[in-house]
């Protein structure tokens, strides 16, 4: 089973994949946020056999939900709706996008060519971030856990 990292934003969605071990994930697509969005998804996820998605939660620094917390929690709850089968995990995603540009920035990526890929990194670090989770928590592969996480068609 393999994992589908989301970084959803109002224009664009990051999608990443994890490896058939769950150990590694990688950059994988960015898909504009219109009509064909879920329909896109629901491809992904039949075709590479994904068992959990894991959509990026934008908290702020202190914790809290913003405005744009809102909108991934609706996004989510409606992903959920439309693959009732798959398990969908909401995970804090502070500051990857920031990761993400600075790394893009570190590979010799300019600020125009990064842009095309930002989301999908954005996207692999927070997957990466809820892999490398797994090593150090109780979590088993179908997102069972004592973590205060949101699960959905859980």
């Amino acid at each position: 089973m393999r994992l589908l990292g989301i970084d959803y934003g109002d224009k664009r969605v990051g999608i990443a994949i994890s490896d058939e071990l769950q150990s590694l994930a990688h950059a994988y697509r960015t898909l504009q946020s219109d009509s064909q969005l879920f329909p896109e998804i629901r491809k992904i996820v039949e075709s590479e056999k994904v068992g959990l998605i894991i959509v990026g939660l934008p908290k702020n620094m202190d914790g809290s939900l913003g405005p744009s917390a809102a909108k991934a929690q609706s996004f989510a709850s409606r992903l959920a709706t439309e693959l009732v089968s798959i398990k969908i995990l909401l995970w804090d995603e502070r500051l990857t996008t920031v990761e993400a540009q600075r790394a893009l920035h570190l590979a010799g990526k300019k600020a125009r060519q990064s842009k095309k890929m930002i989301d999908q990194v954005a996207a692999q670090i927070l997957l990466q971030s809820y892999l490398d989770s797994l090593q150090w928590t109780n979590t088993n592969r179908d997102g069972e856990s004592s973590h205060p996480w949101n699960a959905l068609n859980g």
